[in-house]
């Protein structure tokens, strides 16, 4: 496949595709008259790069991740214990997104005049809730205090 039709097919862009290869991420493409040819794997190699970024990788621990072999056991370990170690955050942004998603459906049902007379009462916090999860118009405080918004 050209570099055109692998991105495509992954939705990355061109210059994605060869800053990857140029780091590592993806092997050399093969050159048949001095363009860059790729094969059907890159794609799915491409998928992995963006599911890692998406998980909060760096491209070093992608790199890992992508280099560690079935019967490499040192890099399996080293790929669970980043996994571990990953895996704290990406519950925190869960959390948060959740949090967000909580105040948006509120917002939507909103129907007070303004923020700072929303009777929407203040949703119970959840764990590791910082503010702003309560009711649209101003987080947890009382509707009196509310930033106008």
């Amino acid at each position: 496949m050209t570099i055109g039709a692998v991105a495509a097919l992954s939705g990355k862009r061109p210059s994605s595709i060869r800053y990857y290869e140029q780091i590592g991420l993806l092997p050399r493409a093969a050159r048949v008259s001095g363009r860059r040819i790729y094969g059907p794997d890159t794609v799915r190699t491409l998928a992995v790069i963006e599911t890692g970024q998406r998980a909060g990788l760096t491209l070093d621990e992608i790199r890992a991740l992508l280099s560690a072999t079935p019967d490499d056991q040192a890099a399996i370990e080293g790929l669970r214990e980043m996994a571990i170690r990953k895996l704290p955050q990406v519950k925190e942004l869960i959390e948060r997104t959740e949090i967000v998603r909580d105040w948006l459906e509120a917002a939507a049902r909103c129907e007070c005049p303004s923020c700072q007379r929303c009777a929407q009462p203040a949703a119970p916090a959840r764990a590791g809730a910082r503010t702003g999860a309560g009711r649209p118009g101003g987080g947890d405080r009382p509707a009196d205090t509310a930033d106008p918004g």
